[in-house]
């Protein structure tokens, strides 16, 4: 087996998702192989010492390192401009050991006070039982993460667009305070793609993905990625994975292999969709807010033109009565489904302050900006004068 020798650098990158990292077997196979193999056998017990000394190149055990799964990493990296990706079984294990594994016990970690639910978990109450301290700023202010910074300041943390609200961060601007007091910069990029931002361009050190949403795109696996420099992520990080084992299964990683061929197409289509039903929401006089992050009149529209290619396909939109308008409302959709996933070829919709954020109290969910009467709803790839028929039909005509 072999990786193809072209270099796929200077290629574009939806040619780098068709072709980069590809490994070929003796067969010459025109699809990625699927290699479903728990473990790998050496020629020797000097090669298999070389192996886990690192001094041999190969594989060992599906826990460390696996064909299919080399493929997906070194194919994400070379899309997303990094040095190096590791893969993990969601996306929340991505963030978690992205999160903790650089972080020690008297270090301090700060992150923008709108997460999705879980992670905010990490941050707020799994980091202090390991005597890491945490704490939680508004993100879109840069002088409030100057301001959070203490001697003993490690990481930060955030995610841009956030989960659910659309709140959108300055990241070359949280970056740059970061860089200038010897702190990792950790992004959580699922809402933007990584077609549509760049966060490694912009100064951040690591960029984590729940490979579950727009990668996979089709309702089917769950996975993960954390892509950065090679220091960072084949020090700490790889040896957290390895001896945690939240390792990605080669068929999550061979569905996810073949999605990437087809994520451009996907979701320049979905934000296409996106905008058409974001300006029709925005013309229903019922509805008190609609964010969507290609609206020019987005609060933070400077900053997503400076940072973003492209909008998210994700809208966020207030309806009247709190929690039992926003019930009614989901009951009488016929086509839109009802689900906490997203960045699928189905359209989804949820109600964040019942579902993915139910544990914060009101108090809490209300500083982030997640009231009872908001619906996130994540645009697939039906046609998008069905989508607004469905929700005219449930807004009562």
């Amino acid at each position: 087996m072999s990786i193809e020798a072209a270099d796929t650098t200077a290629l574009h990158p939806e040619t780098r998702l068709v072709h980069a990292g590809t490994l070929r077997s003796q067969f010459g196979e025109t699809s990625e192989a699927l290699f479903l193999t728990q473990g790998h056998v050496y020629d020797s017990a000097e090669q298999s010492e070389g192996r886990f000394l690192n001094t041999d190149p190969g594989f060992q055990y599906g826990r460390l390192s696996n064909p299919t799964v080399a493929m997906l990493e070194q194919r994400m990296a070379a899309f997303e401009g990094a040095e190096t990706c590791r893969a993990t079984a969601t996306g929340m294990a991505a963030v978690t050991a992205a999160v903790m594994a650089p972080v020690r016990a008297g270090d301090h970690v700060v992150a923008a006070r709108a997460l999705f639910g879980s992670c905010r978990y990490v941050i707020e109450d799994h980091l202090p039982r390991y005597g890491v301290e945490s704490s939680l700023v508004d993100g879109t202010d840069p002088s409030a993460w100057r301001a959070a910074i203490k001697p003993n300041t490690k990481l930060f943390f955030l995610e841009s667009p956030a989960n659910p609200t659309l709140e959108v961060i300055d990241i070359a601007a949280v970056a740059a305070i970061a860089k200038e007091a010897g702190i990792i910069l950790v992004v959580d990029n699922v809402f933007a793609t990584p077609l549509f931002q760049r966060p490694l361009e912009l100064g951040a050190d690591l960029v984590v993905y729940s490979a579950t949403k727009h990668i996979d795109g089709q309702g089917r696996c769950l996975g993960g990625l954390i892509l950065g420099a090679k220091a960072l992520i084949e020090g700490d990080i790889q040896t957290y994975l390895r001896q945690t084992g939240p390792a990605l299964s080669p068929f999550n990683a061979w569905v996810m292999l073949k999605a990437l061929e087809t994520l451009p197409l996907r979701i320049r289509q979905q934000a296409q969709n996106a905008a058409a039903v974001a300006k029709w929401l925005k013309s229903r006089k019922e509805l008190p807010h609609v964010a969507f992050i290609g609206d020019p009149e987005h609060p933070q529209a400077e900053i997503i033109a400076r940072q973003m290619s492209g909008p998210s396909t994700l809208i966020a939109f207030e309806v009247a009565d709190g929690k039992q308008g926003a019930f009614r409302f989901l009951n009488r959709l016929r086509l839109i489904r009802i689900s906490n996933n997203l960045g699928d070829a189905k359209s989804l919709i949820v109600h964040p302050a019942t579902t993915t954020h139910q544990r914060f109290t009101p108090e809490v969910r209300a500083s982030m900006g997640v009231g009872d009467g908001l619906i996130r709803l994540s645009i697939g790839l039906e046609h998008a004068d069905d989508l607004i028929a469905d929700l005219q039909q449930a807004l009562g005509g």
